[in-house]
């Protein structure tokens, strides 16, 4: 039977058994259970490491979450380069594996990023790391990784990360489509359920009246312009820098007869027309494509076409630290969002007011996206043979990367979401004295 108990090896583990401690074929994995206990000396987390043998370098076999190092190069470049890019590649390729829980292993990358190891300590590691055999990269990998760095202007970077697959991500979004954090009112609520709330939500937040017109920037697979039209009688112009986004939503305007209601182009948000005039501005999920330079063009647009006495709402994720150069920034610069980049809420708000709006809400919903993430986690999880047929396995892995990090930041504090509500400066604004009107039902019964 199996010992549950956490486990190092070491050098009297190798003279006890009998295992040879010079570099052999045979001793690898004695030496990499030598950098494995290093590493981890003052680690006491749940997550378990195995070894290309089988060999359980540290923690339980019924961990919830192990990390399992296919071949021995992955675990020497860990050391050599003391970069989570490059461990974040070796998951991507396959050279490590992670069984069970993805987001208890940012719990460990913590311990990893703070080591603190004497002189001696680190030559130790760097010796042992030199024995092990050197990673071989076939060149289907090398095309991949570099494929994954050459995007640069925002078009092309959008159409990166959203245009994998249509049916990719019906596998694991809500059936309206929405891949921005949903608003549960209950952390054993659908994501269906909660997705539908966050789209009325949205839309009584705009305080929507029939005959109104809304432009919503970077409208996705169209599930907010749909909902408004349908729910609330406005006139939507959608628009996006996604082709495959374009084309569903069109298709879902047509099946719900809606053509006369809902416009869906492929268009820059910098490209509207001077004479566009819109009671409503709307954008969910976008405003991390923007980038902070971008600010002053981004906002004074939405300013232009907003009329007055008209209400703009941004939903967008933000950071408490910017955008500073990390590994995570690094992380998601080049494999998810090429041209992304985070903001403090206190920027983004000070940003608006520079271009001429006043904030009359702000509204954090940092758990909502968490619970939103680990959701959209499960679900790709449950439909992995699917996702590999629609994408690949490469692309499989990366969003279960992504997000389960995701959830991990989120849950932890260091990223978040806010809604902001805004109106001309000096203006009558269209709202309520209170929030009451917001609360007082979902809408959703009376309107469906």
């Amino acid at each position: 039977m199996l010992s549950t108990e956490k486990k190092f090896y070491s050098s009297q583990d190798a003279a006890l058994t009998g295992v040879p401690t010079t570099s052999t074929k045979d001793s690898l994995p004695v030496i990499g259970a030598k950098i494995v206990s290093t590493l981890l000396a003052d680690y006491s987390g749940g997550t378990a490491i195995r070894l290309w043998d089988g060999t359980l370098a540290y923690g339980t076999f019924d961990a919830s979450c192990t990390v399992v190092f296919r071949e021995p190069g992955a675990l020497r470049d860990l050391i050599l380069h003391r970069s989570l890019l490059r461990l974040a590649d070796s998951y991507l390729i396959g050279d490590i594996d992670v069984e069970g829980d993805l987001e208890s292993l940012f719990d460990l990358k913590t311990t990893l990023t703070n080591l603190d190891l004497s002189l001696g300590t680190r030559f130790c590691l760097l010796y042992q790391a030199l024995r092990l055999p050197k990673r071989v990269r076939n060149s289907a990998t090398r095309s991949w990784c570099a494929k994954r760095s050459e995007h640069q202007n925002s078009q092309a970077s959008i159409a990166y990360h959203y245009d994998v697959s249509n049916d990719f991500y019906r596998l694991w979004l809500d059936p309206e489509m929405v891949y921005s954090c949903a608003y549960f009112n209950a952390t054993d609520q659908s994501l269906a359920g909660a997705q539908q709330d966050k789209l009325d939500y949205l839309c009584r937040k705009l305080r929507l009246e029939p005959g109104q017109t809304l432009l919503d920037i970077g409208c996705g697979w169209g599930a907010l312009a749909l909902w408004a039209a349908r729910h609330y009688g406005v006139q939507v112009h959608g628009i996006t820098l996604s082709q495959e986004q374009q084309r569903f939503a069109q298709e879902r305007v047509r099946a719900a007869g809606l053509e006369q209601q809902v416009r869906i182009e492929l268009l820059d948000y910098r490209d509207l027309p001077e004479d566009a005039q819109y009671d409503r501005v709307v954008s969910v999920g976008m405003f991390e494509h923007v980038g902070v330079k971008n600010f002053p063009d981004y906002f004074g647009t939405v300013r232009r076409v907003l009329k007055p006495n008209g209400l703009f709402l941004n939903h967008g994720i933000t950071s408490e630290t910017g955008w500073e150069r990390s590994s995570l920034t690094r992380f998601m610069n080049r494999y998810i969002f090429p041209d992304g980049e985070l903001a403090r809420i206190s920027d983004v708000t000070a940003a608006m007011e520079f271009a001429g709006f006043e904030t009359l809400d702000v509204e954090g919903l940092r758990r909502h996206y968490a619970l939103t993430l680990r959701h959209w986690v499960v679900a790709l999880e449950a439909k992995r043979d699917a996702a590999i047929r629609y994408s690949s396995e490469a692309t499989y892995r990366l969003w279960r990367l992504y997000m389960a990090g995701c959830a991990f930041y989120f849950d932890e504090g260091s990223i978040g979401v806010h809604q902001v509500l805004a109106g001309h400066q000096h203006q009558l604004q269209p709202v309520s004295l209170r929030r009451d009107d917001l609360y007082a039902s979902s809408g959703i019964d009376q309107k469906i």
